[in-house]
């Protein structure tokens, strides 16, 4: 690779890069070998290529996080290793490559890595340079180098250093300005500007519009006579934007995502909470400026901060107690709250639409209707019917395939004998896509919920119990209804209606109270009560990530 002289550089530093890459430790071995290209860095030994990769990645994360961010003044460390476009742009004998490269834009701290994860590396250039390098992309951009001369009087504008750390005290600021419960932190307001108009979406505090170096932090680490300068994603915030307090929150907005860019775990909690500043912030800088784009890009804010709320709860824990505090053991969910809604759709399918109302029957046709969801398609093996039916496995198969619900690529006693190598494939008529499908889940929820169904069905207490398919279908339709904290039902009904669990279960009202004292037995309840027309009952520790996070 060329190499460039120090007279070429200027008199700017020289910008630095990182480079961490993955080798294999040793042949014959699933070892691997992290490095990095500072010298103070010592290589380390893995014990797989998965576990390499996350210690490079942290390890790259740690460099970035130690800096300040890049440098303004700095100069492009790709044209001091003499990269192609720099290399061409000195050939002056060669007029046919174009005109000579030139740098353009502030300085930006860009990642690049290649596809198969073996190397990263981090680099100060310019934004010109990261826009043309194929898979860079910048995490992070210089404010503009202040000017010459006017240091004296506050002609600069805050270090990026300096922004970071106000990002990171608004952040730590539960009362920050725009959130729902500001306090005296806005009361400081100028009397004289004014107020800014309603956003479109959320509530808008009571303050007035506040002077730069009263209503935050990134403000008053300005020079006296300057404004704040600040991005928010791929927009610069204009410094003569009205009122300062929109301005000031962008400005805080934008240092605070880039430095949860930088938390070495995810706080999803913390990052839905930014998205709904973002979008009160910019449905307001929308109403001031009156761009369409930016009322759009608050819409899709406020789509991202209700998708991170459904993400943060789908991950949550509460305590078996039932206490909302969330202090208790982690549990992990099988089902996502969406994936638990169109579990209970094919539920409410199959009550419909079963073809006989004999609980052994209903149970064929729930398992067999999740594995042929999507296409109307699926395989079986034997090992799995006999698991769902035991010694009824033979005699319902022969009444779904009589009448035709049921269509099997070979006979029955050969299906019952398959083994999981050699699964039988089977059809079911009424779910192929050329009639109307009642179904709108995906692959991926289509084998999350079968999976399910097939834990819950195939639970090892229950079959040490030889509980029959009543029971089972009790137990998955509970499973099905039952809160976070195993409570089965809503909240505001306390319970399950012992008719509609009759009607799915093919049991007599009278009869569920039995079958329920069976699954306490079986350690699938702690409890259960039957009195009031109502199944009330709590899922035990042991089954509650099959909860169906009513």
């Amino acid at each position: 690779m060329a190499q460039v002289s120090s007279g070429e550089l200027d008199d700017r530093v020289l910008g630095r890069t990182w480079t961490v890459r993955l080798d294999a430790a040793a042949r014959g071995t699933a070892a691997v070998r992290v490095s990095c290209s500072r010298p103070a860095c010592l290589p380390e030994r893995l014990p797989t290529a998965a576990a390499g990769r996350t210690n490079a990645v942290a390890h790259l994360k740690a460099h970035l996080k130690a800096i300040a961010g890049p440098r303004p003044d700095a100069f492009c460390v790709c044209k001091a290793e003499g990269c192609q476009a720099h290399n061409l742009s000195r050939r002056d004998e060669r007029p046919e490559r174009g005109e000579p490269w030139r740098c353009g834009g502030p300085v930006v701290l860009a990642i690049v890595t290649d596809r198969e994860g073996r190397w990263w590396r981090a680099m100060e250039c310019c934004s010109r340079c990261a826009a043309a390098t194929p898979g860079a992309k910048t995490v992070a951009t210089a404010p503009p180098a202040p000017r010459k001369g006017n240091a004296a009087d506050g002609g600069g504008v805050p270090a990026a250093a300096d922004r970071t750390r106000a990002g990171v005290a608004a952040l730590e600021d539960t009362a920050v300005l725009f959130s729902d419960n500001a306090n005296s932190a806005s009361s400081t307001a100028r009397s004289g500007d004014p107020a800014p108009p309603p956003p479109r979406s959320g509530p808008l505090p009571r303050a007035r519009a506040a002077t730069s170096a009263s209503a935050s932090p990134a403000a008053a680490a300005a020079p006296r006579g300057t404004k704040p300068w600040g991005k928010i994603g791929q927009r610069t915030v204009p410094q003569n934007l009205r009122p300062d307090v929109l301005r000031v929150e962008l400005i805080e907005l934008g240092d605070a995502f880039r430095a949860y860019q930088q938390r070495a775990e995810p706080d999803l909690a913390l990052l839905a909470t930014l998205h709904e500043r973002k979008a009160r912030a910019f449905a307001l800088w929308a109403d001031v400026t009156r761009t369409e784009a930016l009322r759009e890009e608050a819409e899709r804010a406020e789509k991202a901060a209700r998708t991170t709320r459904a993400m943060h709860a789908n991950r949550a824990h509460r305590p078996t107690c039932g206490d909302t505090d969330a202090t208790g053991p982690q549990v992990e969910w099988l089902l996502t709250r969406g994936q638990a809604v169109h579990a209970r759709a094919v539920l409410d399918h199959v009550q419909d639409h079963s073809p006989h109302p004999e609980a052994e029957v209903r149970l064929a046709v729930l398992m067999l209707t999740l594995r042929a969801a999507r296409a109307g398609t699926g395989n079986v093996t034997g090992q799995d019917l006999t698991g769902w039916l035991a010694g009824d496995a033979e005699p319902v198969l022969e009444r779904l395939v009589t009448g035709d619900w049921l269509r099997l690529s070979c006979t029955v006693a050969q299906a019952l004998a398959s083994r999981p190598e050699d699964a039988v494939a089977f059809t079911v008529p009424t779910l192929l896509p050329d009639r109307p499908r009642p179904f709108a889940f995906g692959k991926t929820s289509r084998s999350k919920i079968s999976g399910w169904a097939q834990k819950a069905v195939g639970d090892r207490k229950l079959r040490k119990k030889k509980l029959g398919p009543a029971t089972r279908l009790l137990a998955l339709y509970a499973a099905a209804h039952s809160r976070p904290d195993g409570q089965l039902g809503p909240e505001q009904d306390g319970g399950l209606h012992l008719d509609r669990l009759s009607a799915f279960c093919a049991l007599p009202a009278e009869e569920i109270g039995e079958q329920a004292e069976l699954l306490v037995t079986a350690d699938w309840f702690s409890e259960a009560d039957t009195s009031q027309d109502r199944l009330r009952a709590r899922l035990s520790e042991r089954v509650l990530p099959l909860s169906g996070l009513l």
